[in-house]
C-alpha cells in the first residue's frame, strides 16, 4: 500500500509509516467538505458516550457531571437526566465515559472511573428509566494523574462487549503485560466474564495499545480501533485476536513481524482520535486536538486516503456514531472538557449528512 505524507523530509524516523500504512494529511481545509451539519442538542457538559437507540432517541453520558441524559427522538429540545453514576469521579480525563447496549436495548452498559479503578456497570432500560447500576467488571487500571482512561465500549455482532482501555501515563510497560487490563482491548460477556475463545484465556483480546477511545465494527464484522500516540503518530488499527500493536516498543508502524502495523497514522496534532464509527463505506474518526472529522474509505480490510472534514469549524470533536436509520452521522463536540474554547451553545450534538 502506498504511503503518503503531508510533509517532505530528508530523513524518516525508524517508525515512519510502512508501505502498508496510510498517512493522513491536513489537506486543503478551504475546499468544501460535502457535508451538511446542524445542531441537534446544545448546552451539554463534556459529552463522552453516545448511544443511538432504535427509535432514534439518544442516551448521552457527560464525563464531568456523571449524568446520563435522554434525548427523545421527537423532542430533542427536551433533554432529561435519567441516571447519575454517583461512584464516578470526574477529574482530568476521568469520569463517566462510554455507553453501550444489548441488541434488544434491555440493558445499558457504562464505563467510568471510580476511586479505585475503571469499571463497567450494567443497568436495566425500559425506554424511559435506567435501573440501579450493577458492577459487572472492574480492575481496569486508573490513569496516572487522571489521564488516559480509555473508555470506549461497544457490543459486537457476536453479542460480546468490547472495551478499550488506557495506559495509565507513567507505566506504559503494562501494554505488553498480558496479565494487565491496561492498554488493551478487552472482550467480555454481557455478564462481565472473559469471553470464551479469547486468545490468552483472560479478558484480554489484543495488547500493545495506548489509550483506545474509538471502537467500531464495519458491515463485514471487522473490528477497528483508534488510539492516541505519544508524540509522533496516532493510529487506526484493524484488530486481530491476540494481536500485539507495539506500544511502547513502537509508535506508529515499522516494528517488524512481532507487531501489527496500523493501517493508517496521523501526526498527533492532526488527530488525537477519540470516537469511531462506520458509515457509507468509510470509517469516520473524531479528532480532539486535530479539531476535524476524518473520513477513511474502507475496501474489505484495506483503507484509502484519509479525508479531513470540518477542520477547525467546531472545535474539539469527541464522539461520532451512525444515526438510527443509517442516513447520516451524529457528532459531539468536546469544548467544555477543560482543554477547548467553548462557544455559545457548547457542548453540542450535531447531525451530519452528505
Amino acid at each position: 500500500m502506498l504511503a503518503l505524507s503531508a510533509t517532505a523530509c530528508s530523513e524518516e524516523p525508524d517508525n515512519a509509516p510502512s508501505d502498508r500504512t496510510r498517512t493522513g494529511s491536513p489537506g486543503d481545509t478551504s475546499r468544501p467538505t460535502g457535508l451538511q451539519v446542524a445542531d441537534l442538542v446544545t448546552d451539554l457538559t463534556s459529552p463522552w458516550g453516545l448511544l443511538v437507540l432504535d427509535d432514534g432517541s439518544l442516551l448521552v453520558s457527560e464525563r464531568d457531571t456523571t449524568q446520563i441524559k435522554l434525548v427523545p427522538a421527537d423532542r430533542p429540545d427536551r433533554v432529561e437526566v435519567v441516571a447519575t453514576i454517583d461512584e464516578a469521579l470526574p477529574s482530568g480525563e476521568a469520569g463517566l465515559l462510554g455507553l453501550a447496549a444489548t441488541a434488544d436495548e434491555s440493558t445499558v452498559f457504562a464505563y467510568y472511573t471510580s476511586a479505585q479503578d475503571n469499571r463497567i456497570v450494567a443497568m436495566s432500560w425500559d425506554g424511559a428509566t435506567l435501573g440501579e447500576p450493577e458492577v459487572i467488571f472492574d480492575g481496569i487500571p486508573n490513569g496516572d494523574g487522571n489521564r488516559h482512561e480509555g473508555g470506549r465500549i461497544v457490543v459486537g455482532p457476536d453479542d460480546l462487549l468490547y472495551v478499550g482501555t488506557g495506559e495509565t501515563g507513567s507505566t506504559p510497560d503494562i501494554a505488553q503485560d498480558e496479565d494487565s487490563l491496561g492498554d488493551k482491548i478487552l472482550r467480555i460477556t454481557l455478564d462481565g466474564e472473559p469471553s470464551p475463545g479469547n486468545p490468552f484465556g483472560t479478558a484480554v483480546y489484543s495488547l500493545g495499545h495506548r489509550n483506545v477511545e474509538g471502537l467500531a465494527f464495519d458491515d463485514a464484522g471487522n473490528l477497528w480501533a483508534s488510539e492516541f500516540g505519544d508524540s509522533e503518530w496516532d493510529e487506526l488499527n484493524l484488530i486481530e485476536p491476540g494481536g500485539n500493536y507495539g506500544w511502547p516498543e513502537v509508535e506508529g508502524s515499522g516494528g517488524g513481524d512481532e507487531y501489527v502495523d496500523p493501517v493508517a497514522v496521523w501526526a498527533t496534532a492532526d488527530a488525537s482520535p477519540s470516537g469511531l464509527t462506520y458509515w457509507d463505506g468509510s470509517l469516520w474518526m473524531a479528532g480532539l486536538r486535530g479539531e476535524r472529522l476524518w473520513e477513511i474509505p474502507v475496501d474489505a480490510t484495506d483503507v484509502g486516503i484519509p479525508v479531513p472534514h470540518l477542520t477547525g469549524e467546531l472545535g474539539r470533536l469527541r464522539t461520532v456514531e451512525t444515526n438510527a436509520d443509517g442516513s447520516g452521522l451524529l457528532l459531539t463536540t468536546s469544548n467544555t472538557d477543560g482543554r477547548g474554547e467553548p462557544l455559545d451553545g457548547d457542548d453540542r450534538i450535531l447531525t451530519v449528512t452528505r
